[in-house]
């Protein structure tokens, strides 16, 4: 596991097999996924722990995952499988909680499950 924005959390699961465009696929003031092609079409990533593979798409996605977190519709954490700059950046702005997961690791959570999260622990991730 890589800690990119440390953190604290307690949640629920929401797990997509897409990237995920933040600029073009998340509704900033709702934070319900917006893009019909999307396989979390209208489906809200607010109070989540969103895991997905990566983000895609412009520098401009920093700010709406920002916007996001200004809303009180953002993600308490993130979990992607590959670093990208514009889903670190966002996080790192807004202090959402981002670990990059190795691809096992990344397989075994399924939607729907309860996690912690504690970066500062000696086992950051505990499923409940």
């Amino acid at each position: 596991m890589k800690v990119l924005v440390s953190g604290k959390v307690e949640g629920t699961v929401l797990k997509s097999k897409d990237a995920i465009n933040f600029l073009g696929t998340v509704d900033k003031k709702t934070g319900i996924i917006s893009d019909k092609n999307h396989d979390l079409y209208e489906k809200s990533i607010k109070d989540t722990i969103l895991v997905f593979p990566s983000g895609v798409g412009s520098s401009v996605g920093a700010y709406t995952i920002y916007s996001i977190k200004s809303n009180g519709t953002a993600p308490l954490a993130m979990i992607c499988q590959k670093a990208d700059l514009t889903v670190a950046t966002g996080c790192a702005l807004a202090n959402i909680p981002l670990v990059i997961l190795p691809d096992e690791e990344f397989s075994s959570i399924n939607n729907g499950m309860k996690l912690s999260l504690d970066t500062d622990s000696t086992h950051p991730l505990q499923y409940q």
